[in-house]
């Protein structure tokens, strides 16, 4: 088989560097970007690599960072930027090959098998040559992994930052790789570190000795990824950057300006982010066969639940699902920091459902129903979304004090959730 040469790009440090852009002043001093702290949306998005020498971790709380670093400065963010930053960089790579795989905003794989030499004389020297131009055209540095797969690609652009190229091949993989914590592999989360460590296997080299069976005995089909990922065995394809991406799950959340509690301030809240789930869902054309709640509590400790739905993309479907979710699973006495509402096991068409013959009437219903939606989805995208509201949001008693209203002026879409890799 010939071999193949994979590059794993990823900015370094992202959202920061790129707010640094405008503030070059700033960038040898401590930077984080963040939320406002006074809203509750107070954690750290990204950080410079000063901010990181004072111990300062993306996802912590900004009074966490603070405690660390008094002086750190916080930068609110700018989503629209990175975006357009993510893809000036994707259409550089795009010039060296069409086989770029973003791995999310800030991340991507570049398959230069095939074409490599029309550039330089080896990979490595091409990933030179990348990080040098993109630091002359944007600004930004990249740290690029080279191995034969992309697991192995992607270690390498983690090993040594930041704008530096990390080359893991045939001949020296057992000696970068097997060093490594098996929480350095992609996907294996800390329940996965966990029940490795119970089997006394903490670093990459002793996950790859473990015989595949019990690998799989243990973890299901899981464990067949981990043995493959640890032994150089993954061998999935780069997508080129112009294959249509199927969506996936349709979410929206929400950190709220204090804790709820009761159905009273829940369900409200269930609604804002149900409605704006399905006015997605409706606007791509897509069906969710199944919905997703997250609960995360004042101590941050955050839990997700799901449940199938009949095919749908009505708005009141999906939020009898999140409130069912929300009463099975949470106690109505308890405090909520924060919700987020996913459609999940999306689909282009319509599932047809079995009906009894007891059931006829329900069709007629929900074919009401979705013409219902239809004509409300007409009024707002004409007239804003305020000219057709739901009296459950009409009545909700927190939104007569603006300064004890939960949802803030400017709710934190699932979007404002995005944290850097």
């Amino acid at each position: 088989m010939k071999e193949r040469y994979i590059l794993h790009c990823d900015c370094n440090g992202f959202f920061a560097s790129v707010e640094l852009l405008k503030y070059p002043e700033l960038r040898h001093k401590p930077v984080a970007v963040g939320g406002d702290s006074e809203t509750r949306h107070g954690i750290v998005l990204a950080k410079n690599e000063a901010a990181k020498k004072y111990g300062v971790k993306t996802a912590e709380t900004l009074w966490q960072a603070r405690k660390k670093c008094p002086d750190l400065i916080v930068l609110p963010p700018h989503h629209s930027e990175y975006t357009r930053y993510s893809k000036i960089v994707n259409g550089i790579y795009t010039q060296y090959t069409d086989l770029v795989e973003p791995f999310g905003i800030d991340e991507s794989w570049l398959d230069v098998t095939n074409t490599y030499k029309l550039f330089a004389d080896t990979p490595k020297q091409l990933a030179d040559d990348l990080r040098k131009r993109i630091k002359y055209e944007t600004g930004l540095t990249i740290s690029v992994g080279v191995s034969f797969n992309k697991i192995f690609a992607k270690l390498g652009s983690d090993y040594k930052k930041p704008d530096a190229t990390t080359v893991i091949d045939i001949e020296n993989y057992k000696d970068i790789v097997y060093p490594l914590p098996v929480g350095d592999l992609l996907y294996v989360g800390k329940s996965t570190q966990t029940a490795l460590a119970e089997m006394g296997i903490h670093n990459i080299g002793q996950l790859a000795e473990v015989p595949l069976e019990i690998l799989e005995r243990k973890f299901g089909k899981h464990g067949v990824q981990l043995y493959e990922y640890a032994n150089g065995l993954e061998n999935s394809p780069v997508e080129s950057y112009y294959t249509e991406k199927d969506v996936k799950s349709v979410g929206s959340g929400n950190t709220f300006s204090r804790n709820l509690t009761g159905l009273a301030e829940i369900k409200p809240a269930l609604l804002g982010l149900c409605e704006d789930v399905g006015m997605r869902l409706r606007r791509h054309n897509m069906y969710a066969n199944g919905v997703q709640l997250t609960i995360r509590n004042p101590e941050f400790f955050t839990f997700s639940r799901q449940m199938q739905v009949p095919s749908t993309d009505v708005t009141e479907d999906i939020y009898k699902a999140a409130v069912d979710l929300f009463v099975k699973n949470y106690s109505l006495t308890k405090p909520v920091r924060a919700l987020t509402v996913t459609a999940i096991d999306l689909e282009k068409e319509k599932r047809v459902a079995q009906l009894s013959l007891f059931e006829t009437g329900s069709v007629e219903k929900r074919d009401k129903k979705e013409k219902l939606q239809a004509t409300i989805d007409r009024i707002r995208g004409k007239y804003g979304n305020s000219a057709v509201q739901s009296a459950t949001i009409m009545t909700n008693p927190l939104k007569k004090d603006k300064k004890q209203n939960p949802f803030g002026d400017k709710p934190d879409r699932m979007k404002g959730w995005d944290v850097e890799k």
